[in-house]
């Protein structure tokens, strides 16, 4: 009996300890005014009540439990702004509280353990990485100086387009090849990914765009282990192998990028002289002065950002334009006589016009408050204890703000699940995150710093869209029966891609590429 005493009297002894901390921790828990929300399960919390489509889930608890709710994911609480006096206060007034992110696979995974711009962690790595985006990648005297290849890019899909009059074709495709080729120009210096080069770029267009669509969903996903970290490792829905299998490929191909850049710098010397993003990277990747130090990982981590997320955003958005459109054929015919009126039958629209079409604006703001492309924007974190309206936000708490709920507040808007661009006309309601009833690219530090890129490649694709063709659905198909499921991820497609028909309106020489 002696020879057990030792190990009992220290078996209860922490037994005693651990029941104090428990104690000690659940007082501490119960002077916590959490906001509503619904009673957690035991390990899982409330991912139970979350379906394939996280945003409309979220959505329907928040009718329940108000503007500012409290759920549990897994080991770890989330709050959830679904107001426009929640997502300012989130978004701006306390925006520095909560300019965290949460640790994912994800972003450890595909973007070289958070050296991106999206996943970074606040902190002086991402202080300077913004800074370089907002000063150098995207400013606007960069962005005009690539205004020809926007130009260029456009035309080529125009040509494409009319190419294929009177026959269905999937408008995502040729929506991302002209995307893809806009960034790739401006990003890597040249069409790494049209078909003459894809033997050299080690990866074809085809299987590009795939790796693409996979890195959004991947992006999106809710992974379990995100969520439920002591069970990361066995990797219960097979995500963590996609991702590590998705980021071989995408490095391979920004290897021979970043191979290529170097080659050339090395070659012209003294001479040599930036022309693409890439080159800017590695330039401040050379900066001695610079705060803290970007290593090779980290340019083809910022190199990855800008090509999807250019990509993606506009591609997107002005596919759920045309969709929309599409069930209201009537509102073809407003947006052309803007255009007609406007700009002509001779000539195309450029970025210069766009400020005076106010129609052709107000259909981009109604499909960006329907469709926004990431319906909750990317998850933040809280940095330190807060308290909003009176609750407490603990520090470590994920942060969600809901804009496609806030896109549907009857509060808001006028019959908020029908397409009416009408109700942007002569408001000044933008998009740039000022206006917080309409936030497609976020607000305050964590803003998408892209942005203004994206809207330029939106206005100027979805303008000469609707001002060179007319267009219709395949044969069989009338508007009633055109499916808008949307799908999930970090961006929300079309579940199925929209296929259409189209024919050009203007004169014939206008296609000529």
């Amino acid at each position: 009996m002696e020879s057990i005493t030792g190990p009992v009297c220290v078996a209860a002894l922490l037994a005693s300890v651990a029941l104090l901390f428990r104690t000690l921790f659940g007082l501490r828990r119960r002077k916590l005014n959490l906001p509503p929300g619904p009673k957690p399960w035991p390990i899982i919390g409330n991912l139970n009540l979350i379906g394939s489509l996280p945003h409309r889930s979220i959505d329907q608890l928040s009718r329940k439990y108000g503007p500012l709710m409290k759920l549990q994911f897994g080991s770890f609480p989330v709050v959830v702004g679904s107001s426009v006096e929640m997502a300012k206060m989130i978004l701006k007034t306390q925006d520095i509280n909560f300019v965290g992110r949460p640790k994912t696979a994800a972003g450890k995974y595909t973007t070289y353990n958070y050296s991106d711009i999206t996943w970074s962690p606040y902190g002086a790595y991402w202080r300077q990485a913004r800074k370089m985006c907002l000063m150098e990648l995207f400013s606007a005297r960069r962005l005009e100086s690539y205004e020809y290849i926007r130009v260029e890019e456009t035309r080529a899909l125009l040509s494409s387009l009319a190419a294929s009059a009177n026959q269905p074709i999937t408008l995502k495709d040729h929506l991302s090849t002209v995307s893809l080729n806009v960034i790739s120009r401006m990003v890597l210096g040249k069409k790494y990914l049209d078909e003459a080069e894809a033997v050299a770029s080690v990866v074809t267009p085809a299987a590009f765009k795939k790796m693409l669509d996979e890195l959004f969903l991947l992006s999106g996903v809710l992974n379990i282990g995100d969520n439920i970290p002591w069970i990361d490792f066995l990797d219960l829905q097979g995500y963590i192998k996609r991702m590590k299998a998705l980021s071989k490929k995408f490095d391979r191909f920004l290897e021979h990028v970043l191979d290529e850049h170097n080659a050339a710098k090395a070659k012209l010397g003294k001479d040599f002289e930036a022309k693409d993003m890439v080159d800017v990277l590695l330039e401040f990747a050379n900066d001695p002065n610079l705060d803290v130090k970007i290593t090779r990982d980290g340019v083809k981590a910022f190199t990855q950002d800008l090509i999807a997320g250019g990509t993606e955003s506009s591609a997107v958005t002005v596919e759920w334009a045309i969709s929309e459109l599409l069930k209201q054929p009537d509102m073809f015919e407003k947006a052309r006589e803007e255009l007609d009126r406007v700009i002509g039958k001779e000539k195309w629209v450029k970025e210069k016009d766009v400020q005076k079409l106010p129609y052709i604006d107000a259909i981009m703001k109604e499909t960006m408050r329907l469709h926004p492309v990431a319906p909750m924007l990317v998850p933040r974190v809280t940095i330190v204890d807060t308290q909003i309206e009176g609750y407490d936000i603990p520090v470590g708490s994920r942060i969600f703000v809901n804009v496609w709920t806030i896109g549907r507040d009857p509060e808001l808007w006028d019959s908020p699940d029908e397409f009416r661009p009408e109700r942007f006309l002569g408001k000044a309601i933008d998009v740039k995150g000022q206006d917080f009833e309409l936030l497609p690219f976020g607000s305050g530090r964590r803003m998408c710093p892209g942005y203004s890129l994206g809207l330029k490649v939106i206005q100027l694709t979805l303008s000469n869209l609707l001002h060179g063709f007319t267009w219709k659905l395949p044969e069989g198909m009338t508007p009633e029966k055109l499916d808008m499921e949307e799908m999930w991820g970090l961006s929300t497609p079309r579940r199925d891609p929209l296929v259409t028909v189209v024919n050009p309106r203007l004169p014939p020489h206008l296609y000529d590429a």
